[in-house]
């Protein structure tokens, strides 16, 4: 029978637990901000490499993701060093961060569809009041 979960995966769930865990408590850098999200972690095969795919619920601007993925980026060797401690792996990855906008622009595309709801409601509406008048 074949392994629902390889290393790889197992290995990548933790460190995605672990990368929240020291971003909450020990990274202290304003750029990066109190709410900074991992969204999800790819580790490769020979688990040398790691996307480490983060967010930030309070800043929405192009400037402000820049900065906190290039502080993120700038402190990928003391996260690094952090994770070998938490972690007990031969070879702790590199990390690499990336911007994950999925979670935006998942709000995006909810807002765009509430929005057409309610403006077909409101047709809908529009719609059977002028239809009761004329009858009248």
């Amino acid at each position: 029978m074949a392994k629902e979960f390889g290393r790889p995966q197992r290995v990548s769930q933790e460190m995605q637990k672990e990368i929240a865990i020291i971003l909450q408590r020990e990274i202290k850098d304003p750029r990066v901000g109190l709410m900074t999200t991992v969204s999800g972690v790819e580790v490769s095969r020979d688990l040398a490499y790691a996307k480490v795919y983060v967010t930030f619920l309070n800043d929405q601007d192009e400037a402000a993701v820049k900065a906190g993925v290039k502080a993120l980026q700038d402190a990928s060797g003391y996260i690094r060093m952090l994770l070998g401690k938490a972690m007990r792996l031969r070879i702790v990855p590199e990390l690499t961060f990336i911007y994950d906008n999925s979670l935006v622009e998942g709000m995006r595309m909810s807002n765009l569809v509430s929005s057409v709801v309610k403006q077909d409601e409101e047709r809908r509406s529009n719609s059977e009041t002028d239809d009761s008048t004329r009858e009248d």
